[in-house]
């Protein structure tokens, strides 16, 4: 199956560049490309790609209001938006992430990292360039001054059990579904089960949405 994919960012160059990087791939394929944000939401809501790759400046519209208009909370039927930008600023990462984004990748990660944000999108999981994800959420929301619950999860909408909530401290560590299965010696279906399980309880869209919930809860540690 191929992937189809909107590239949105007001540098050419960049859009080109992107392209190049994603075409290459077999399963991937760039349907559209959007100059600044209000082009990119028309584009996005009529051609429905399976993933959209949005930069934070742009013109006419930005791309956190462009994330949360696509993917937001309130979003009947969200799009997966993945954040591609130069700007590793905590505010724009979280903004993107509350905002809906199921990915927040620094143009500098690489050509491999872009093409598995890309795939993971696809494949309803999410993926942040690891040199933030730890960082971010850490300093952020560890910092902030949200009531927090104890590793039992007590905030949960349901009580996370002792493995889920192993499960969640992991991602929230900026661990993969392969990595976690390799810690805690269990099969990558069981970790799936799991992940699925926590969102399920925590009312959570995406792993990220878990990595978040984990720091404000004080689940992740210190």
């Amino acid at each position: 199956m191929t992937i189809s994919v909107l590239l949105a960012d007001d540098q050419p160059m960049v859009r080109g560049g992107l392209r190049t990087i994603l075409e290459d791939q077999p399963d991937i394929e760039v349907v559209a490309e959007a100059s600044d944000g209000v082009e990119a939401v028309a584009l996005a809501r009529r051609l429905r790609p399976d993933v959209c790759l949005v930069d934070i400046r742009m013109p006419r519209m930005d791309g956190m209001e462009v994330t949360r208009t696509l993917a937001g909370p309130d979003v009947a039927d969200p799009l997966r938006v993945v954040v591609v930008t130069t700007f590793d600023v905590d505010e724009y990462v979280y903004g993107a992430l509350r905002g809906g984004a199921v990915g927040f990748i620094l143009k500098d990660a690489g050509p491999a990292l872009l093409v598995e944000a890309v795939r993971a999108a696809h494949a309803g999981d999410a993926l942040v360039s690891p040199s933030v994800t730890v960082r971010l959420l850490r300093r952020h929301l560890t910092g902030s001054s949200r009531p927090r619950s104890g590793p039992g999860g007590a905030s949960a909408v349901r009580p996370l059990s002792e493995r889920e909530t192993e499960v969640a401290r992991a991602i929230a560590l900026g661990r993969t579904n392969l990595e976690i299965g390799a810690e805690m010696f269990i099969s990558l279906s069981t970790v799936k089960g799991h992940v699925a399980a926590v969102q399920a309880k925590l009312g959570l869209r995406n792993r990220v949405e878990i990595a978040a919930w984990a720091w404000e809860n004080g689940v992740a540690g210190r």
